[in-house]
């Protein structure tokens, strides 16, 4: 039976290959809500098993070291919030004055369509009113899709603390199950996989949250030498977004224009674009192959192809988790044999063009 499956034509080998990758895609796709939280609840537990271990060690009780690494980790959490919220809170007072701004840049729009393009104003505003009366007619569906997604987020925050908890507690249970599920001669490859795959996560998520609080800064420094209101509050939602690979940067750049558009002027709108180009060339030349690209060996090709379809699957939690999960499949290429050409394909090492064999082409 094996040879007969070793002899198979390659197209249907490959047709195999492929008709099982769709299945594990779409299995990925529905069964969303009960994997993400697992596997949010793995990356959690890779980040707090160094603090469990180092209290343990110390004599600690495991359930208490594992409480107070949860407790900490929620602290922190905590006090990211407030301090956004309470950023928020100050944007949401001056929401009245906002508005009459914003109604006036769109008044100041309309003429400005009206004059050049030789469209009645009043055919412009009746298409808003439209535009406007579509979205109220859909708002009701919209109120349900956001309430439903309150409620998984809920759910998610309650479910992987205590997901993280078991984890860390059955830690040498799942390690022993792994154990059992090779022989002793592969011992030593799948410890070194678990290994790297380890220092990897906690190295690139580690490095992911020094560049955030650096594009922070950056980002707050800027908006605060142009003079913008709400700085620091639209500089640390420009380095949360900018944690989603490529897409995030471009949307975080979006929101201070438009402020700035809208309670400024279109040239403090082009100050914010410069200053924030400028933060961004930053980030990608110096921050990024520094602390970030430096833990994951991945080519941009790749990256970008896996990040779009990350988030087709899985929206902004596929986005993120996409390159760390990419990173540790290559890991585990790079030790299988006959899986090496693809972990060769995801890596960032370019050959010799001299010595390739299809240099002709």
């Amino acid at each position: 039976m094996i040879e007969k499956e070793q002899n198979l034509p390659y197209y249907l080998k490959y047709s195999q290959i492929l008709i099982g990758l769709v299945a594990t895609i779409y299995a990925l796709y529905i069964a969303q809500d009960i994997i993400l939280p697992i596997i949010y609840s793995f990356v959690f537990a890779i980040l707090l098993n160094p603090i469990v271990h180092f209290l343990v060690v110390r004599k600690i009780n495991r359930v208490v070291a594992i409480f107070m690494a949860l407790f900490c980790a929620l602290i922190l959490f905590v006090g990211l919030f407030y301090f956004i919220g309470s950023q928020a809170s100050l944007f949401s007072d001056a929401l009245p004055q906002l508005k009459v701004k914003f109604n006036i840049m769109i008044n100041d729009i309309i003429e400005w369509v009206s004059q050049n393009f030789n469209v009645s104003k009043y055919k412009i505003k009746l298409w808003l009113i439209k535009m406007e009366n579509e979205g109220l007619n859909s708002s009701s569906s919209m109120i349900g899709q956001t309430l439903s997604t309150l409620s998984g987020v809920f759910i998610i925050a309650f479910l992987i603390p205590v997901y993280t908890f078991m984890i860390l507690y059955y830690k040498p249970l799942l390690l022993n199950f792994i154990s059992k599920l090779f022989s002793r001669e592969k011992h030593a490859t799948v410890v070194d996989v678990l290994e790297q795959s380890k220092s990897l996560i906690q190295n690139y998520l580690l490095g992911l949250l020094i560049e955030a609080a650096l594009v922070a800064f950056l980002n707050s420094v800027g908006l605060l030498i142009i003079g913008l209101d709400y700085a620091i509050l639209l500089g640390i939602i420009g380095a949360l977004l900018n944690i989603i690979p490529y897409i995030g940067g471009l949307i975080a750049i979006a929101l201070p224009m438009i402020l700035a558009f809208a309670t400024k002027s279109p040239s403090d709108a082009f100050f914010v674009l410069i200053a924030y180009l400028l933060v961004q060339f930053i980030d990608n030349n110096f921050i990024v192959p520094k602390i970030v690209a430096s833990k994951v060996k991945i080519n941009a090709l790749v990256s970008i192809i896996v990040v779009i379809i990350g988030g087709t699957i899985w929206g902004v939690a596929g986005m993120f988790l996409s390159i760390p999960l990419t990173a540790i499949l290559k890991v585990i290429f790079d030790r299988v044999e006959h899986l090496k050409p693809l972990g060769y394909l995801l890596g960032d090492e370019l050959p010799d063009p001299r010595k390739n064999s299809f240099k002709k082409f």
